[in-house]
């Protein structure tokens, strides 16, 4: 059996093609979706700015075999993204993803300090 990896990701895209109504409803929850609810589940958290009503990011916990590694870690959080927001009703484009593997990730303490 594969060692299995626990990727962090970022995706990142530019809404398209928005409705009135979808439009309306992303202003309304925009609240919802600020800097307090960013944080990284299987199920994606959506962030964006209401004005201008342009960005979009959504952050996924996505884990894999390590030897796929991180280009099928983005693959798999865009195409969730893409069932969420198409599930929503929302249009987009651009997405593009940023990726770590938190099991290979260095991690640089600081020194003990000296007295």
């Amino acid at each position: 059996m594969s060692e299995r990896h626990t990727y962090r990701v970022i995706v990142r895209g530019t809404w398209d093609g928005l409705g009135e109504e979808a439009r309306a409803r992303l202003v309304a929850e925009a609240a919802e979706h600020g800097m307090s609810s960013m944080r990284f589940t299987e199920e994606g958290s959506l962030s964006y700015e209401p004005v201008p009503l342009k960005h979009f990011s959504m952050r996924f916990v996505v884990v894999s075999d390590a030897e796929d590694g991180e280009e099928m870690a983005a693959v798999i959080a865009e195409d969730r993204a893409e069932t969420v927001l198409r599930g929503l009703g929302y249009g987009f484009t651009r997405l593009r993803s940023t990726v770590t593997d938190l099991d290979t990730m260095k991690i640089n303490r600081k020194a003990a300090s000296r007295r």
